[in-house]
C-alpha cells in the first residue's frame, strides 16, 4: 500500500486495490473517505452497530468495547474515525463520558482484535482518529507533534484515546494517529453551523477573535488519511491541519469575503460560556497547530489558506 500522495493532486493512489475496514463510515470524514476509496476501486468494509445486512459490514459496539475480529481478517488496513461528536451537545458529565467511552473502548477493541489475528491475515496498517485537542490551550505559541499534551478534558481524552491503540502497535501493526483540526465543510462540524449564519448576514467573531483556529479542508483531510494509509513507515501522531492556522477574527473576514456578506456581529465570551458551558473553552481556546510531520513526509496541501478551504467547501 505504498505510494506518494498529495492533496493538490486529489486523493492518494495505492498500486493495487485494497480491502480497508472503516469505523465511523457514516460520519462527515468517514463518509468522504469511503467515497474516495471506493472511487479508486478499493473495497471498504464498514463497521456497524446494528446486525450486519451485507457482506461488507462487520458488527461492533464501541461503547461496550466489542468487535467481530473475524470480519477484520484479510483486510489490508483499518481506519477508526468513530466517536460521538465533541461539538454536538453541551458537555454534561454524562455526555463527556459518552465521548470518552466510545473512543477509548472502541479503539482498544479494534487494537486488541488486530493483535489477536494470525499474522498472515492481520491488517498491516491501523490509522486511528485523534484531535488537536491533544495540545490544549496554546495561545499564540505554535506547536507541532513534538509538543506535550495539554491539560483538561480534551487533552486527557486524546492521551487515553491514543494509548488505547497500544496492543496493535505492540503486535507489529503500523499505527498512525490522525490529530485532526477544525474541518471546513458544509455537511458537518463547526463550519456547518457557521455557513448559514454568515449567509444570512449574522456571522461574526466569537469572543475577542484572537484565538487561533487550526483548520483543514475536507478534501485535504481525506487526502492526508489516504497518505497515512498508503505511505510505508508513517507511524505515530500526525497533525491534520493546514500549514497556516488563522485567528477567529481572520476566519470571520475570510467568510465575509468568500460569501460576500457583512460580518459585523460578535458573540461575547460570557454569552458563549452561558450557552455552551464547558464546551465554550474549546470555541474560545487558541490552538495554533502546525502539520510538521505531515509536510516532512511529502504531503502537499491543495488548500493551505483559509479562503481556498472555504471556497472548496462551497
Amino acid at each position: 500500500m505504498s505510494s506518494a500522495s498529495s492533496g493538490s493532486s486529489g486523493s492518494s493512489r495505492s498500486p493495487r486495490p485494497s480491502r480497508i475496514a472503516v469505523a465511523g463510515a457514516s460520519g462527515l470524514i468517514g463518509g468522504a473517505l469511503v467515497r474516495s476509496l471506493t472511487a479508486d476501486g478499493h473495497t471498504v468494509v464498514r463497521l456497524v452497530r446494528a446486525e450486519p445486512r451485507a457482506a461488507d459490514e462487520v458488527r461492533w459496539d464501541p461503547e461496550r468495547g466489542s468487535v467481530d475480529a473475524a470480519g477484520l481478517a484479510g483486510c489490508d488496513a483499518v481506519v477508526n474515525l468513530a466517536g460521538a461528536g465533541v461539538g454536538d451537545r453541551r458537555w454534561t458529565p454524562a455526555y463527556k463520558e459518552r465521548i470518552r467511552t466510545g473512543r477509548v473502548r472502541g479503539t482498544a477493541a479494534l487494537a486488541e482484535a488486530l493483535a489477536g489475528l494470525a499474522r498472515d491475515v492481520r491488517p498491516r496498517v491501523f490509522v486511528n482518529g485523534s484531535a488537536i485537542g491533544y495540545y490544549g490551550e496554546t495561545g499564540e505559541r505554535t506547536v507541532d507533534e513534538s509538543a506535550p499534551a495539554g491539560t483538561g478534558f480534551l487533552p486527557e481524552l486524546c492521551v487515553e484515546w491514543e494509548a488505547a491503540a497500544a496492543p496493535a502497535r505492540e503486535a507489529g501493526v503500523r499505527t498512525a494517529f490522525a490529530r485532526t483540526g477544525l474541518v471546513v465543510a458544509r455537511e458537518g462540524g463547526a463550519w456547518a453551523r457557521l455557513f448559514p449564519l454568515f449567509r444570512s448576514g449574522l456571522g461574526g467573531r466569537l469572543g475577542d477573535g484572537r484565538q487561533y483556529w487550526s483548520f483543514v479542508a475536507l478534501h485535504d483531510e481525506v487526502a492526508a488519511l489516504r497518505h497515512l494509509l498508503d505511505t510505508d513507515g508513517l507511524s505515530g501522531p500526525f497533525n491534520l491541519t493546514a500549514p497556516h492556522p488563522v485567528t477567529n477574527r481572520e476566519v470571520t473576514g475570510a467568510m465575509a469575503r468568500v460569501l460576500h456578506r457583512p460580518a459585523v456581529f460578535a458573540v461575547p465570551a460570557p454569552v458563549l460560556r452561558t450557552v455552551l458551558g464547558e464546551m465554550a473553552g474549546d470555541v474560545l481556546g487558541s490552538a495554533r497547530v502546525l502539520p510538521t510531520r505531515l509536510l516532512e513526509s511529502g504531503f502537499r496541501f491543495a488548500f493551505p489558506e483559509i479562503d481556498g478551504a472555504i471556497r472548496a467547501a462551497l
